[in-house]
């Protein structure tokens, strides 16, 4: 018989820290965090990430893992995911997973297909070729040999921009296919994936107040803090949203206040991507944030199955 896991997705902004807080209280549950820009060090207030105050509450994994400047990928955290996950179990508590990192929620849940192991002479060839001829060129040749992964991969993106290419390279076949063979149907476990929704309108209130918040709190201090750190600009979590937005305000290309406008607005894209990836999800189930009777009674339905 399968053991269950607890999963509380639902779009940035959309208040699943607290509710988290409340559900693990209640069901003796350990958090694992399923947000990809959590798991890095000196990045707290751009990635919302649960307080000092909130771990001491419940019991968090897989926060403040990494540094900036460490690589860290899918199939890494869904070896330390599922390491934790078996840890919790074996201590006799309820798992409860946290996050909106669509790939890591997805990986997780169905698996990682078989890629083919890491050729650093080919990454470091492509990551030479990215240098000199710009992440653009890199995503073009992608759009060549899979324009589905190419849709999904931003030039920005050099992580998995020159992964994909990678695989194309050492098996003659986009990941796209790849990815597609392997049907990512396999359940290690039995899942409650709960989903958080809020009305359009109001989520976007909501994501606007948290930019606002962010600011207050010192995002822009931060960000100086990783710079004089020595972290560079270029690394994959300062180009996330947020991070990228303040370092062109303090490189002099935005005004402060074009900087948060823009953090708002692609925050808004990132919340609609997730809501569309979620909607595809199957057995998903759907509710207010402020509905926390209905999801106690339906996560208790489910452990007592």
């Amino acid at each position: 018989m399968k053991e269950k896991i607890i999963i509380l997705t639902g779009p940035t902004g959309v208040g699943k820290t607290a509710l988290s807080l409340n559900l693990a209280q209640a069901f003796n549950a350990e958090i694992v965090n399923a947000d990809s820009m959590q798991i890095y060090r000196y990045m707290d207030i751009g990635t919302a990430k649960p307080t000092l105050k909130e771990r001491a509450i419940v019991p968090h994994h897989l926060i403040d893992i990494k540094y900036p400047d460490e690589d860290y990928d899918v199939s890494q955290f869904k070896a330390d995911a599922d390491w934790v996950i078996k840890d919790i179990l074996t201590r006799g508590k309820q798992v409860l997973v946290v996050g909106g990192t669509m790939l890591y929620l997805k990986i997780l849940i169905h698996g990682v297909f078989p890629a083919p192991p890491v050729d650093m002479a080919l990454r470091q060839r492509l990551n030479q070729v990215a240098k000199e001829r710009g992440r653009e060129y890199l995503h073009q040749r992608l759009v060549q040999i899979d324009p589905e992964a190419a849709r999904r991969i931003k030039p920005r993106d050099i992580v998995r921009l020159i992964r994909a290419i990678e695989v194309y390279e050492l098996t003659g076949k986009p990941i796209s296919w790849h990815q597609k063979q392997h049907h990512f149907m396999r359940e290690d476990y039995k899942y409650l994936k709960i989903c958080l929704y809020r009305p359009r309108e109001v989520l976007y209130r909501h994501i606007e107040n948290r930019v606002e918040q962010m600011f207050k709190h010192g995002l822009v201090e931060e960000v100086e803090k990783l710079l004089k750190m020595g972290y560079k600009t270029s690394l994959k979590p300062m180009q996330a949203i947020g991070y990228r937005h303040v370092i062109a305000y303090l490189e002099g290309k935005h005004s402060l206040e074009e900087a948060k406008s823009l953090i708002k607005r692609d925050t808004r894209r990132y919340a609609k991507r997730q809501l569309t990836w979620f909607r595809q999800e199957k057995n998903i189930a759907w509710y207010l944030p402020e509905e926390k009777e209905r999801i106690k009674n339906a996560i208790s339905q489910f452990l007592e199955k």
